[in-house]
């Protein structure tokens, strides 16, 4: 096994689902030693059309960032679905995006499992997910309070729904300006998984009316997801 072999391909696989199922996520990421992840508390924002199909609809929801080897997140989806059993429907998605890099310290724990267990092979075992890009993750970071507004704009141009995160901006200490524009504490990270044929619409129209000349403050871009799926069985993203 050559250096190039043990390197391992690794993906930030993100899973949003409903709150009070956490305990599967959290029960299948000990049994399969996820050795990286983390969960925030967040909000659905999806109508209530696509609610029973994708899961992510207006209620509480977990949103699991995690890492893990791209060879080896097929088996996490399918252990989490055999969790939920008769929960499965509608529970949530999981997605896939491609990193470009990472601290050498986390890559060594990868490579060292993978050195322990020669049964694993980067390239010949395991299933290969689709690596072409259908889909975008964009992320928008807006002041506390602007958040369903927002969707209501980013459904109009195309959006099916999007999950809400609060959060807090950190900085120096005074008066925060971010291109002349006063920046809140409070912030709300809003996440929207659509079809790359409908990215520039939305991101177009909720620049335009929450970007970082408004009151909103919106910061907001997009990350190319290449792989997503229902918890429940593979959907396609219109």
């Amino acid at each position: 096994m050559n250096e190039d072999t043990k390197t391992p391909v690794l993906k930030f696989l993100v899973f949003v689902i409903d709150w009070n199922k956490i305990k599967v996520i959290s029960t299948v990421f000990e049994e399969e030693n996820v050795r990286f992840h983390f969960i925030s508390k967040g909000r659905g924002t999806a109508n209530s059309e696509i609610l029973d199909l994708l899961g992510i609809g207006s209620s509480e929801k977990a949103v699991i960032f995690s890492l893990e080897q791209e060879i080896m997140v097929p088996a996490l989806i399918r252990s989490v679905r055999k969790k939920l059993g008769s929960q499965a429907a509608g529970a949530g998605i999981a997605f896939t995006i491609p990193l470009s890099g990472i601290n050498n310290p986390i890559l060594k724990v990868f490579k060292e499992s993978i050195i322990k267990n020669l049964n694993i092979s980067l390239v010949e075992e395991g299933e290969k997910m689709n690596t072409e890009i259908k889909h975008d993750l964009i992320v928008a970071i807006v002041n506390q309070g602007y958040s369903d507004e927002f969707m209501t704009v980013a459904r109009e141009a195309g959006a099916g729904g999007g999950t809400v995160i609060n959060a807090r901006g950190l900085a120096h200490r005074g008066p925060v300006k971010f291109f002349g524009v006063s920046v809140q504490d409070e912030k709300e990270v809003i996440i929207i998984i659509a079809g790359r044929e409908r990215k520039a619409a939305i991101m177009q129209a909720v620049s335009q009316a929450y970007g970082i000349t408004t009151a909103a403050a919106g910061i907001i871009f997009s990350l190319p997801v290449d792989h997503v799926i229902s918890l429940n069985q593979e959907v396609e993203f219109r």
